[in-house]
């Protein structure tokens, strides 16, 4: 069983984006040439989130007002009044959708749902670089 681990990068707003990465995680399983195992997806820090979800504006617009019922950003967090930075709700929500995902290869594909896309979550109110990490494990 081999394991092969490599990153992508990708660039954000200061705003709630949902961003589609199910290409990019596609070419980086092509280029490993895992056949048959499973693909664990992690994003470092604490205000971004792995998920998947049916990359469609109508469900994207639906999610990130069910993440803004759920913690709102114009509420009191703690964090806010310890570090001063606004972004209490981002570690909330981030905490929430958790940072990886895990992900089943088979034939070389990854085993998504006809509709199931992998989208990477930045709830931080500043732009960022996002690093994903990908970790493939099989033969």
């Amino acid at each position: 069983m081999d394991i092969e681990t490599r990153e992508f990068h990708v660039n954000t707003t200061a705003g709630t984006d949902i961003i589609d990465l199910t290409p990019t995680v596609t070419e980086v399983i092509s280029g490993i040439g895992i056949s048959m195992g499973s693909v664990t997806l992690f994003i470092p820090g604490s205000t971004a989130a792995l998920t998947t979800i049916e990359y469609e504006k109508g469900v994207v617009n639906d999610l990130k007002r069910a993440i803004e019922r759920i913690a709102p950003e114009d509420i009191y967090y703690e964090h806010d009044k310890a570090w001063g930075d606004g972004n209490g709700y981002s570690h909330v929500r981030a905490a929430i959708l958790g940072p990886s995902l895990h992900i089943p290869i088979v034939n070389g594909l990854l085993t998504l749902g006809t509709w199931q896309q992998v989208v990477l979550l930045d709830f931080d109110n500043r732009a960022r670089k996002r690093r994903v990490i990908v970790q493939a494990m099989g033969e």
